[in-house]
């Protein structure tokens, strides 16, 4: 089986979208789900706590990152904008849970660069996917990696404004590289895995 003959994404190849004529209702109730899943992964991973020096690691980005090589970049990008709608609503669906009536106050304050980067990496992860990035460990470790940096990145820009680049980069990038580093592993290993078993039992 070619590459070009299989599914453009994961999620295509698990839950396919149906035959062209395939009923609207049907193809906008299998995105509902997908997306709603996937703001539940994201938001259970975020309370997920792994000890780890220097800070502990919490799954949330790699649930980001998993979620938007899955379902390629218009549904994974839907997928994130309907979690921070849903973290903005004040939704317990946030890393820490802010209290009732202050979510949009603690989406921008220093959180915010990271929330804003977990749509546009599942954007670009969701995008070099569906050009088969995923299904290799070389194409995923540059994908997760491309990933994991936009999301750091662009925490430490917006963070850089509040307490300047030095002390943004000490307290809001380094401790979280090795960490970082680990679940670009971890998708290297699971993301290129998942395909070969797609391979095998697809005709």
């Amino acid at each position: 089986m070619t590459a070009a003959a299989l599914p453009a994404t994961l999620a295509q190849a698990v839950w396919p979208t149906g035959p062209l004529g395939t009923r609207r209702a049907a193809q906008a109730a299998r995105a509902l789900v997908l997306a709603l899943g996937g703001c539940l992964l994201i938001a259970v991973s975020a309370q997920i706590q792994v000890p780890m020096w220097p800070v502990p690691m919490t799954m949330q980005t790699f649930a980001v990152l998993l979620v938007g090589a899955m379902y390629g970049w218009r549904l994974g990008g839907a997928t994130l904008a309907l979690y921070l709608i849903a973290g903005a609503l004040g939704l317990p669906v946030l890393a820490s849970v802010p209290p009732p009536g202050e979510a949009w106050a603690y989406m921008t304050g220093p959180s915010g660069g990271y929330l804003a980067g977990f749509l546009v990496s599942a954007l670009l992860v969701g995008g070099l996917a569906e050009r088969g990035w995923d299904r290799t460990v070389l194409g995923t470790l540059a994908s997760m990696t491309l990933g994991t940096a936009l999301i750091l990145g662009l925490g430490w820009a917006y963070l850089a404004h509040m307490i300047g680049p030095a002390a943004a980069f000490e307290q809001g990038v380094a401790p979280f590289v090795f960490g970082g580093l680990l679940k670009i592993a971890l998708a290297a290993a699971v993301l290129p895995l998942a395909w070969t078993v797609v391979r095998r039992r697809t005709p």
